[in-house]
């Protein structure tokens, strides 16, 4: 378990530890880049590439995790130059606010604000379907976590049959020019889907 790639370009050559600045080999089979097309299907939702069978180890490696990202946050808040922002998505009971409470348990709460997005109401149905998410970003030197987010409002919504496809469409490329302003701005952005199968998800 190592610092994801993308904090370790957000803090460029300051990362002396090497397993904080070389993703394994578990983490790069994990990673999507921009421009590549998954199919879900086809990823082993009961494989848990990475990870250990001892409980303790794992435990160990989290622990040197929270020290890393406790690290980084610190250096983040110090120089007020840029901000992070994580996008956690999953299906109902998918992990993430047990990833939320375990990666981030060890952090200054200060610096971390957590967004939960559901299906609008009142006030944001009166706005642009992102009104609600500008409000949530984080600020310079700041960690912004959203336990769903504006994705929902184009994949829950469609699902659903709120909008058709060609507003679908517009909001993909409405989303797209938002978060390129967001990246040329200073904020990076790390998406995560956690893609857990159906047996877990009732063990859970």
């Amino acid at each position: 378990m190592a610092i994801h790639p993308d904090i370790n370009r957000l803090f460029g050559d300051k990362l002396k530890d090497k397993t904080m600045s070389e993703s394994t080999h578990a983490e790069r089979h994990l990673l999507v880049h921009p421009g590549k097309k998954i199919n879900l299907s086809e990823i082993d939702s009961t494989a848990t590439p990475g990870t250990t069978s001892s409980k303790a180890e794992l435990d160990q490696a989290v622990a040197k995790l929270h020290v890393q990202l406790e690290e980084l946050q610190g250096r983040l808040w110090a120089e007020s130059k840029r901000s992070l922002l994580m996008v956690l998505q999953a299906l109902d009971t998918g992990g993430k606010d047990g990833t939320i409470r375990r990666v981030f348990g060890g952090v200054n709460p200060q610096g971390v604000d957590v967004s939960g997005f559901r299906a609008p109401i009142g006030e944001e149905l009166k706005h642009d379907f992102l009104w609600r998410i500008y409000s949530k970003l984080p600020a310079k030197g700041e960690i912004g976590i959203f336990n769903r987010s504006h994705y929902e409002d184009v994949v829950a919504t469609k699902v659903l049959s709120l909008i058709d496809s060609h507003e679908q469409e517009r909001r993909i490329n409405t989303i797209k020019a938002f978060e390129s302003n967001l990246a040329n701005s200073g904020t990076t952005i790390i998406k995560i889907f956690l893609h857990i199968s159906k047996d877990e998800q009732k063990k859970r």
